[in-house]
């Protein structure tokens, strides 16, 4: 039995260690920030189409403003944990996948939440998990509402992504959003990093905590990519 054992752990060891690196392009190495790109193949260089619009003045353009501020969760471990405030925003520390985009969205000093409790007000029945009734301590959290939000008022991007492909790729750009609704619902901010093939990493939360993964590890089809333009914000 000991034999048997010795005999098949390296095999055991070595399929492991092969799901750990394939699975989801390497979905689990990413939310340690493990390097898990292949490193025989040459980095696809995507042109930068951004705006380098500086809104609040600090020398940086405003969707890597974005990107910088969403990066602090991960950076930070926050925990995944979904709960209801009272004021709506929770503690610095804790958060879903809807609080990284709204903090994302602080670094340009937009208030995500000011502007969807306002919308929300005035389009009550737009909305499908208000249910008729405006609760501003959570409507803003939550991925559907958001999904609606940024439909008026962002502008629609692509959802294809393609590999390789310079045309498509360059559609996706740093500090963009982007929604998943079918199967489950979720969202995340478009990262300034790239897996080599060219594909953007995504910033968002998920349990256990907020991570930076390959935007193409995610099986669900995307719902929604938007650039938000919010007074002048993104404006060349």
């Amino acid at each position: 039995m000991k034999k048997m054992i010795l005999r098949i752990l390296p095999v055991m060891i070595v399929s492991l260690a092969a799901f750990i690196y394939f699975f989801r392009s390497g979905l689990i190495l990413d939310f340690f920030n493990i390097p898990n790109d292949n490193p025989f193949v040459s980095q696809m260089n995507v042109p930068e189409e951004y705006t380098h619009a500086d809104n609040n003045n600090n020398g940086i353009p405003d969707p890597l403003d974005i990107v910088n501020a969403a990066r602090k969760e991960v950076e930070q471990r926050t925990t995944y944990k979904s709960n209801y405030y009272e004021g709506g925003y929770p503690p610095d520390e804790e958060g879903v996948c809807t609080d990284v985009v709204w903090r994302g969205l602080m670094g340009i000093d937009i208030s995500l939440k000011e502007l969807m409790d306002e919308d929300i007000r005035e389009n009550t029945e737009l909305y499908p998990r208000v249910e008729g009734s405006p609760d501003p301590n959570i409507d803003f959290r939550r991925v559907p509402n958001q999904y609606v939000f940024f439909e008026r008022f962002a502008e629609s991007l692509t959802t294809e992504l393609i590999p390789w492909d310079e045309d498509n790729l360059k559609e996706w750009q740093p500090g963009d959003i982007v929604v998943f609704l079918d199967g489950f619902h979720h969202v995340g901010i478009v990262s300034d990093k790239r897996a080599k093939d060219g594909t953007p990493y995504l910033i968002h939360n998920a349990p256990p905590f907020a991570a930076e993964v390959k935007l193409k590890s995610f099986a669900t089809p995307i719902a929604g990519h938007y650039r938000f333009i919010n007074n002048s914000t993104f404006a060349d």
